[in-house]
């Protein structure tokens, strides 16, 4: 990792730390209110546990609210972020999970520990080149035949944001097409199975500024 990229993370954690608690209160019933996202993680839990194990990480798990929902739908996961307070969160609302603070850029687990990987809108905030890097890594814990599923904001720009919330932060989001998060993935052997876009909810209660996009890779077999 360059000095530049240990920066630009360093400037994430600590936005996410300042902005955690109002967060975690803000997002708290976000899923309740999107049909799709529970659709997209329905499907991918039963593909997971169709592969005879049910363990999953969540990288980039904030306060924990995805990890929880795949625990009901019958998967056994664990997740990780980058921000200390977020898993401090996510700890005290879900102790029944483990979580870990860590950069998906060097993931701390060993080879082939999880036979689904979820990136639930959490590389926004990597840049092209720390993608490598991360699509590397989620490749290394991954099964062979284990399933990843990701979602994101689609464009093909980076916004920037100094305040959130009131607060002050120092973050960037990093709008992709599928095909440009695809393009990363394959020379790490993830095989493409389904890909979705949607228009923005712009009336709902966490109204949307973008189009979304969902992709779901699959590890080559050996």
């Amino acid at each position: 990792m360059t000095d530049e990229a240990r920066i630009r993370e360093a400037a994430t954690r600590d936005s996410y730390d300042a902005i955690a608690r109002t967060y975690t209160d803000w997002v708290a019933d976000e899923l309740t209110a999107k049909p799709h996202d529970r659709a997209v993680l329905g499907a991918f839990s039963e593909l997971v546990l169709g592969t005879g194990s049910a363990e999953v990480l969540d990288m980039g798990c904030g306060p924990g609210r995805i990890t929880t929902f795949l625990a009901a739908l019958g998967l056994e996961p664990r997740g990780l972020d980058l921000s200390p307070a977020m898993i401090e969160l996510a700890r005290g609302l879900y102790p029944m999970h483990q979580f870990d603070v860590g950069s998906m850029t060097v993931l701390p687990y060993a080879d082939e520990s999880f036979s689904g990987l979820v990136a639930w809108y959490s590389t926004i905030h990597v840049p092209d080149d720390e993608l490598v890097l991360a699509f590397a890594e989620a490749a290394r814990v991954l099964r062979p035949g284990g399933w990843f599923q990701l979602a994101f904001q689609l464009g093909d720009r980076v916004d920037h944001c100094s305040d959130l919330a009131g607060f002050g932060v120092d973050l960037d989001f990093h709008r992709r097409s599928i095909d440009d998060v695809l393009t990363a993935l394959e020379p790490h052997g993830f095989i493409p199975a389904t890909r979705i876009e949607r228009e923005p909810d712009r009336t709902g209660r966490f109204p949307e500024a973008t189009r979304q996009g969902y992709l779901l890779v699959r590890k080559a077999s050996l």
